[in-house]
């Protein structure tokens, strides 16, 4: 009886560690835009944020890359996607779209990806989902028409709008990819090095992008403004690499592990929160009541659509997990 009380007992606590560390991650992503919108105002170009971010945190994961090597061998196409998609794609997107429109509207409307998700499964794989998950895709959209007031003739940047969209479509390319990269039959990959080297293909195809050697460099040994106060911007660089990136990916596998993939994505959905949050507070990016209850209404929906499971007949799941997360339980992410 003893022995069952002490499992218990080390099992609630690996569930709180692991709940820590999914909360953690979710400030950690969610703080990644308002740290780069001061170095993107400040004369930066968002493609060049993207790449320093990248290659920042590919070069801090090279030595998981090196232990991980035999990846490059087994699964070459899985890495090429996760790195075009989950790391280049979905980052030059939000940070383009960010840019252009307030950090907690371009978050929100990326985090439509679950409902996008199950149009490719319902529509492409052509395989059932659950009434939950339709319903979950209609109040995602109906959140977003309230987000980017579309009463109002569309009340932010059209071309912002697009770019977040983007990101939301990568977002589903990697939630693809990441079903193929658990196939029946063969050994799942380990998500840090997927994540490793995808950050290392990542970082060579925005190279070639946004071609680093035409950037500024000086600017970073200046200041940026938040909500006009001067900041260092070598310091939000350092936090938009540390924190926003390695800290972000490497504690949402952690807590992926711990708890599940569809706890840690119920936790995911605070990424929107904590990154409108941030932005109102350092950045001075207000949204107005529609605006905050369409968000309310776009995280239910994603929420619902994340965590719901294919009607009877289907042998797999949907999706489990945040856009994010999700991936980090299985390969890799944004």
């Amino acid at each position: 009886m003893a022995v069952h009380t002490s499992d218990s007992v080390r099992g609630g606590r690996g569930k709180g560690a692991g709940l820590g560390l999914a909360l953690a991650s979710a400030f950690a992503f969610g703080g990644s835009g308002v740290a780069a919108k001061p170095l993107i105002e400040a004369g930066l170009d968002p493609l060049h944020v993207v790449w320093l971010r990248v290659a920042g945190a590919a070069l801090v994961m090279l030595p998981l890359a090196v232990r991980h090597r035999g990846l490059l061998r087994r699964r070459p196409g899985l890495l090429a996607g996760y790195g075009l998609l989950a790391v280049a794609g979905v980052q030059a997107c939000y940070f383009a779209s960010i840019s252009r429109i307030p950090v907690g509207v371009a978050l929100l409307i990326e985090y439509l990806a679950p409902a996008l998700v199950l149009g490719w499964v319902r529509f492409v794989q052509r395989r059932p989902v659950t009434r939950a998950a339709a319903l979950g895709v209609v109040l995602a959209v109906g959140g977003l028409a309230c987000v980017v007031e579309v009463w109002a003739g569309l009340g932010f940047d059209a071309v912002g709008v697009l770019l977040a969209l983007g990101a939301a479509c990568c977002q589903v390319g990697y939630f693809v990819l990441s079903d193929q990269g658990s196939d029946a039959g063969d050994e799942s990959p380990d998500p840090l090095g997927v994540i490793a080297y995808g950050l290392l293909v990542g970082a060579a195809v925005l190279t070639v992008v946004a071609r680093p050697w035409s950037m500024d460099w000086s600017l970073l040994a200046g200041s940026a403004r938040m909500d006009g106060t001067p900041v260092a911007a070598a310091l939000l660089l350092a936090w938009v690499v540390l924190v926003s990136t390695v800290l972000a990916y490497v504690t949402g596998i952690v807590a992926v592990r711990r708890l599940s993939p569809q706890v840690a994505g119920v936790v995911a959905c605070l990424e929107a929160v904590i990154a409108t949050v941030l932005a109102w507070v350092l950045l001075g990016e207000h949204l107005s009541a529609p605006q905050i209850v369409g968000g309310v209404v776009v995280l239910a929906g994603a929420f619902i659509a994340q965590s719901s499971t294919p009607a009877k007949g289907s042998a797999d799941p949907v999706a489990s997990g945040g856009p994010e997360r999700e991936l980090s339980g299985r390969g890799t992410a944004a």
